[in-house]
C-alpha cells in the first residue's frame, strides 16, 4: 500500500485542506475580527501548523516513492520562497508555532 492510500494519511490531508481552507478565507478579515474570532483563528492556524508538521515527519520517516516525491515537491516550494536548499522544515514549522502562540498570548492579554 502506498503512503496516500493509508485511510490515516487520506484522512489527514483532507482535515489540513479543509483548515487551510477555512483559515484563507478569513485571513484578509483578520484585522477586523474581535479578540474572540482571532483567538479562534489563531488556534486553527496552530492546529494546521502541527498536523502539517505531523504530516512532513510521516513523509520523511516513509520509504513510499510517493511520499519522497511529495516531500522533494515541498522543499523545492520552500526553496522557490526563499528558504535555503538544506532548511529543516520541521524547525521552520515548529518556530512558526511558536510565532503564532505567541500572537494568541498577546490577543488573551488584552
Amino acid at each position: 500500500m502506498s503512503f496516500f492510500d493509508s485511510r490515516i494519511v487520506q484522512k489527514e490531508v483532507e482535515e489540513i485542506t479543509e483548515l487551510q481552507e477555512k483559515i484563507y478565507s478569513k485571513m484578509y478579515s483578520f484585522a477586523s475580527m474581535n479578540n474572540e474570532d482571532k483567538i479562534h483563528h489563531i488556534e486553527m492556524l496552530e492546529d494546521l501548523l502541527n498536523r502539517q508538521q505531523i504530516m512532513f515527519t510521516r513523509m520523511n520517516l516513509s520509504e513510499d516513492p510517493e511520499a519522497k516525491g511529495m516531500r522533494d515537491q515541498i522543499m523545492k516550494a520552500a526553496h522557490e520562497l526563499g528558504f535555503p536548499e538544506n532548511v529543516n522544515l520541521n524547525y521552520v514549522l515548529s518556530k512558526m508555532g511558536d510565532v503564532v502562540s505567541n500572537m494568541k498570548e498577546s490577543l488573551k492579554e488584552n
